[in-house]
């Protein structure tokens, strides 16, 4: 099992200071940040690198950073083989809200990024069936956005009290 910390050194080796950032928060679980655009590829290593073998996408979600105007994804990733857990997210412009799919890397991420999708609005790219999973097709907006303001009316009928 490997810390934390070592395996911020061992991603520093492959990828460089300027690709890999080490963060604590105040609580919770310390993360890292990538690049969105290197993700697909930093994915991949962290899957398949016998050092690491993170086989597992335990959960992904999506975020909105409504100061920064920024959306991200947090991604939770296992080792079953060696029993070592971490934290990665990565982040982007809401105006340009596209991270490459994870969904070939780790199947599990399927439905996590439809869901990021529907109710954050981050558009996955390369998704083999990137469609909402929780709203229909027609609804309007993403719900879990902190601007989000919800339709009056949906199909003629009321969606709120």
């Amino acid at each position: 099992m490997k810390e934390q910390e070592e395996i911020f050194d061992y991603l520093k080796e492959q990828f460089g200071d300027d690709t890999v950032e080490f963060m604590k928060g105040e609580v919770g679980q310390p993360w890292f940040q990538f690049p969105a655009n290197r993700i697909k590829e930093i994915a991949k290593f962290l899957r398949d690198a016998a050092e690491l073998r993170f086989n597992t996408l335990m959960c992904l979600s999506g975020v909105h950073y409504a100061k920064e105007e920024e959306l991200g994804v947090t991604y939770h990733v296992h080792s079953t083989t060696l029993g070592h857990s971490m934290a990665f997210k990565v982040r982007v412009p809401i105006d340009q809200p596209n991270v490459p799919s994870v969904e070939s890397i780790w199947k599990t991420a399927d439905w996590h990024e439809r869901e990021a999708m529907d109710m954050v609005g981050v558009m996955f790219d390369n998704h083999p069936n990137l469609k909402r999973i929780l709203t229909p097709e027609d609804w309007e907006g993403h719900p879990l956005r902190k601007d989000y303001e919800p339709q009056e009316f949906y199909q003629g009928m009321p969606t709120t009290a």
